[in-house]
């Protein structure tokens, strides 16, 4: 009988920097690579999930990075949190974001995702980070009942630029702070 290899959740570091952008673009392009031209595509992940991208998350004061691993794998999921940056209007002066959280689909029954959702809520908590939102992409159904599953609803929409391509996208904002 084969034991499921230990999940972990550790603080990143500036030396997992090139990791995250590796596996920030995987898990991306794993989730929604479909949907875009290989242009738009592309335009996207240079900026977003570049090395350069995630040294200066690295040492933006007030961010928070994760990634998950199972055993002794390379890293399967990670998590970026920190002050809210969506489009929100009256946007609270502490309000917090999980702007960022994905598991490659190969681990995603690992129960990575909640995992990575509980830590980064409770350091945003403990960083006096509140309201807490997300921001979701509309169709993303899975995504959307992890982060109701917390307390998490809808209160508004915004566009999300992939290259030249505008995502309609959800704003979720906590309103309860426990796990349903």
């Amino acid at each position: 009988m084969t034991t499921a290899a230990a999940p972990t959740i550790r603080r990143a570091t500036s030396a997992d920097v090139p990791v995250l952008a590796e596996l920030g673009a995987a898990t991306f392009v794993e989730a929604f690579g479909h949907l875009y031209t290989k242009d738009d595509l592309a335009a996207f992940l240079s900026g977003t999930h570049s090395v350069a991208r995630y040294a200066r998350l690295m040492e933006e004061p007030g961010i928070a990075i994760w990634l998950a691993t199972l055993g002794d794998t390379a890293p399967v999921g990670y998590a970026v949190v920190g002050t809210c940056k969506l489009p929100v209007e009256n946007l609270e002066p502490n309000a917090g974001e999980v702007s960022q959280l994905y598991v490659r689909a190969s681990a995603q029954t690992h129960g990575l995702g909640s995992r990575l959702l509980v830590t980064a809520l409770a350091w945003l908590a403990s960083h006096g980070r509140a309201p807490l939102y997300v921001g979701v992409w509309s169709e993303n159904t899975g995504a959307q009942r992890l982060y109701a599953r917390y307390g998490f609803e809808k209160i508004g929409e915004y566009r999300f630029a992939v290259g030249k391509q505008l995502d309609h996208e959800f704003i979720l904002k906590q309103t309860t702070a426990t796990a349903r």
